[in-house]
């Protein structure tokens, strides 16, 4: 049985991965700026200027290490990003069938 590290991705898996990793992270950021929109809207105070800015500081940590495309962890960015709701299983046709089984198994486990 072939390690997680060593699957081997053909092209098309490449930008069939990093199209459904796009598509995720322009939803999450199309709620994100919702979201920031209706918090900024309701400021009333200079604190509460200061919780905006902590809570972008740690979604844009979040976010600057949940999209990582390398060979090696492809697999549990996509399945997180399923598990989230940010990507539909079905949104990964055209993967090999292993890939999308290891993906669909992870979502129950992570």
């Amino acid at each position: 049985m072939m390690q997680l590290t060593e699957t081997e991705w053909s092209t098309t898996e490449k930008k069939i991965a990093q199209a459904a990793l796009d598509k995720a992270k322009e939803r999450e950021i199309n709620a994100l700026i919702a979201t920031v929109r209706q918090q900024a809207s309701g400021i009333q105070e200079f604190n509460e200027l200061w919780h905006l800015h902590d809570f972008l500081s740690a979604r844009r940590y979040d976010l600057d290490g949940k999209y990582d495309s390398r060979n090696a962890t492809v697999i549990f960015s996509l399945a997180g990003l399923v598990k989230e709701g940010w990507l539909k299983i079905t949104e990964l046709e055209g993967l090999d069938r292993e890939k999308i089984t290891k993906v669909s198994a992870m979502t129950r486990m992570i």
